[in-house]
Formats: structure tokens, sequence, C-alpha cells
């Protein structure tokens, strides 16, 4: 049986993107690279071409392919996160360098892959079967109003305040 896993496309950084994704995750490492043989378009012989890295034990592959094809929002990588502290850390270290706050938990990093950075606590309190729907409302308005979210801010708005 294959194993399902995302590819992602770079123009010629894809093990320098690795590098910065598995420095941020636990579970994470870069488990190898592979070099462009002679003759592959838009790649110099030699350079880093494949790289198989492990995301917080999720395999992962990126290439360093050139221009033709390029990362947008359609596809993004969601971390969920226990508490505020772990919000503010990964949301921090994926904007590290040129990254780019976009609104309601997601951003871009500064290779162009899109993340959502994700508190359950947000879930809980707007998708869950037994959540109050009048809550869900206004935490669901305070969220859209959010560029990195904010579990204290959410939570308010849920009761009310």
């Amino acid at each position: 049986m294959g194993i399902v896993h995302p590819h992602l496309w770079f123009d010629d950084n894809a093990l320098e993107a690795a590098q910065f994704y598995v420095s941020i995750f636990p579970n994470s490492s870069i488990v190898d690279v592979l070099h462009a043989p002679a003759d592959m378009p838009g790649v110099a012989k030699g350079d880093p071409f494949v790289v198989h890295f492990l995301l917080d034990g999720q395999p992962v592959e990126a290439l360093s392919a050139g221009p033709h094809l390029k990362l947008n929002a359609a596809f993004s990588m969601v971390v969920d996160c226990d508490t505020q502290e772990e919000v503010d850390r990964y949301w921090d270290a994926l904007l590290e360098g040129g990254g780019e706050e976009v609104q309601c938990g997601w951003l871009t990093d500064r290779f162009g892959l899109s993340w959502q950075v994700v508190p359950r606590r947000l879930i809980e309190l707007t998708l869950a079967p037994d959540a109050d729907p009048a809550g869900a409302a206004r935490a669901t308005a305070v969220m859209l109003t959010q560029v990195k979210l904010d579990i204290a801010a959410l939570e308010a708005a849920y009761r009310g305040e």
C-alpha cells in the first residue's frame, strides 16, 4: 500500500524551506535529499532537487523545479494548537524572515506556503455539536476580525462579554 503525503513545489529553495519547517516543529527531520541529474530542465546538475522530510511525523516531499508552478492559499498546512502560547510561538516562527499575516489565523511564510495556526478551542466554541448557537455566532464574528487568533477574546465573545 502506498503512502499519501503532500508534495510542495518551490522555485529553487525546497531544501531551505524543509530545513526551516523542521526547525519549527517537534518530531520533524530531513529524511533525504536527492540531487538533480544532468539535463534536468530548470535545475543545475547536482543541486538539491527533491527533499523528503517529516513534519511532526507526517511525510512531506518538496521539489525545487523552477518558477513554472506557484504555491497558493488553495493548499495550506494546519497547525492545531492547545494554548495561546502555542499559537503565538508557531505564528511568530512561521512569519520569521519575511512571512505575511493574512486573516482569521492564516499566514503565508517566506517561501509562499500558506498556514492556518488554529487553537483547538476555536472548533469547540464554534463547531462542536454541543456549542451554544448564539455563543458560536459571536465567537465566529470575533474570529473574522482577527489576524492571529486570540483564544481569550474568542471565549469572551462566546460568553457574550
